[in-house]
């Protein structure tokens, strides 16, 4: 399936770095966020990308105009340099479409944007480009297929360290928790979709809200209640991804453990 990621916001809760690149740029160890997520859906073999572009969108294409592999593969020098010999490759069969999708467009308008590279597919995935699973990915597109729903996405508990207050009409407090320990969920992106989600979005629309509206009033809508490893929007999450991936035992580097097939 082709995999359209949304690369064009401002990235205003990553302000720290996003002044300079685009929120998918921040890196986690050498490499951009939106390199671990794409490496992500290459493992499971999806490897045919179209990258929504907006906010610095010349970082990004630079970015893989001028890739460098021996960054993050073994390589072998020979002859004191005179060539560098790869002993693999992340991005040789990966295919990239650039799609200028505007600088103030929103999600929706930035997916109507391209679906002109996705016409004649049955099925696509989208994704926002800034967060990283564990997640077993066929199993979610899986569910989706064998249902008569047109979208389905990953729900999530929020990963941020918020505490939810409880409290009565005179502002006496009931309780207050982590919410990570509620039972509330988000919208943790990870979007599958049948190409008939087009038939439901509208000039302007936000992805989220009327296209979504239309589906769950149909009962057309699916989440994939996420029970793994899920992370990243903020400042404060990026530092703790960089920690995880300087330990070594980094959840989302599926590609680095078990095949795609065993891993659920």
């Amino acid at each position: 399936m082709k995999v359209v990621l949304f690369c064009g916001g401002l990235g205003t809760r990553l302000r720290e770095y996003t002044g300079e690149i685009p929120k998918p740029m921040v890196k986690i160890g050498p490499r951009p966020i939106l390199w671990h997520l794409m490496k992500y859906y290459a493992h499971f073999g999806h490897k045919d990308f179209v990258l929504c572009l907006g906010y610095k969108a010349e970082v990004i294409k630079q970015f893989f105009l001028q890739y460098e592999e021996w960054i993050s593969n073994d390589f072998t020098l020979v002859e004191g340099g005179k060539e560098v010999r790869l002993e693999n490759s992340d991005i040789a069969d990966w295919n990239i479409t650039f799609v200028d999708t505007g600088l103030h467009a929103n999600i929706g308008q930035r997916l109507m944007a391209a679906r002109r590279y996705v016409a004649g597919e049955e099925m696509f995935l989208a994704n926002y480009s800034d967060g990283l699973t564990d997640m077993h990915l066929p199993t979610m597109i899986e569910k989706l297929t064998g249902s008569d729903a047109v979208g389905s996405f990953l729900a999530v508990k929020p990963s941020q360290s918020f505490h939810l207050v409880g409290m009565e009409p005179d502002g006496h407090v009931q309780s207050i928790k982590p919410v990570r320990e509620s039972d509330i969920l988000i919208n943790g992106g990870y979007f599958v979709f049948r190409s008939s989600l087009f038939d439901y979005m509208r000039e302007g629309d936000e992805l989220v809200e009327a296209p979504f509206a239309r589906l769950m009033k149909e009962r057309k809508l699916l989440a994939h209640r996420g029970e793994r490893f899920w992370c990243m929007d903020t400042f404060k999450e990026q530092q703790e991804l960089t920690d995880i991936y300087n330990s070594g035992s980094a959840p989302w580097e599926i590609w680095k453990s078990k095949p795609a097939a065993e891993r659920r």
